[in-house]
């Protein structure tokens, strides 16, 4: 049974991105197939699955868009690229900028992404939706068609700051589009355990959070290699296999399979 996860925070270089690619890659080398979906119109999961120039790509996630909401009939596998074994992406590029634009006199515009997750979720085990870094109707559209959401945040004040406008948002869409929608677990990102700032950070979230919402156990650590992976188009585990982020992302995909579904 194929569980949808969408990473979202609407505060950018939180390290969504980076989780999306190295979460789908651990899935993947347990065997789960997977499929990538980025809903950025700045592509970044795009680029750092390898796709450099993805404003020259014919079929994107704009076109699936579109053609749902012009009732076209869409092929199994269109705009789908084959990553690897087990791993594939539904790219995006600038054209999503126009295709949120046009939603908003769409009937039942908040719907249109469920229907086509609905075609599409019997040929994976694992569906991950990078969101872009606001709370508009294409971050709607990732909630209202989701089991779950995985929420990364840098442990800094801004960030965390901004958790609570995005909870309220999840907690929106549950009433109103999606009663199976869970909360995956907060990740904290880019931690340096060796400051006192991040501890007190990690230590606020859990004492606000801790007892109403899950948060992972595992953090992410400040890695310059894992900031890297993206720029090379490779994962951390094919970067830096025996590094301290490859390691914690080996821990956090152990533990989103321990989920389920």
């Amino acid at each position: 049974m194929c569980k949808v996860i969408a990473i979202a925070n609407q505060k950018g270089g939180v390290g969504k991105t980076t989780s999306a690619v190295n979460l789908a890659a651990g899935l993947a080398e347990q065997g789960k197939n997977v499929l990538l979906v980025d809903l950025d119109p700045q592509a970044s999961l795009t680029l750092s699955m390898g796709c450099r120039e993805p404003d020259r790509l014919e079929h994107s996630v704009t076109e699936v868009i579109s053609g749902i909401v012009n009732d076209e009939e869409l092929s199994e596998d269109f705009g789908i690229i084959h990553v690897k074994d087990r791993l594939d992406l539904l790219p995006s590029n600038i054209n999503l900028s126009a295709a949120e634009v046009s939603l908003v006199n769409v009937m039942s515009r908040e719907l249109v992404l469920r229907i086509y997750m609905e075609q599409i979720r019997s040929r994976y085990d694992y569906i991950l939706i990078d969101c872009m870094p606001s709370l508009g109707i294409l971050t709607v559209n990732a909630l209202a068609c989701a089991d779950s959401v995985l929420i990364p945040v840098q442990a800094a004040y801004l960030p965390v700051k901004g958790l609570q406008q995005l909870i309220k948002t999840i907690y929106t869409v549950k009433r109103r589009l999606n009663n199976n929608l869970q909360i995956e677990g907060i990740l904290f990102t880019m931690v340096d355990r060796r400051t006192i700032y991040a501890r007190e950070i990690v230590d606020e979230v859990n004492e606000v959070y801790g007892k109403s919402i899950p948060i992972f156990q595992i953090e992410i650590p400040m890695s310059v290699r894992a900031s890297e992976t993206s720029q090379l188009a490779k994962t951390i585990y094919d970067y830096d296999p025996k590094g301290k982020a490859a390691d914690a992302y080996s821990k956090l995909t152990k533990e989103v399979l321990e989920h389920g579904c």
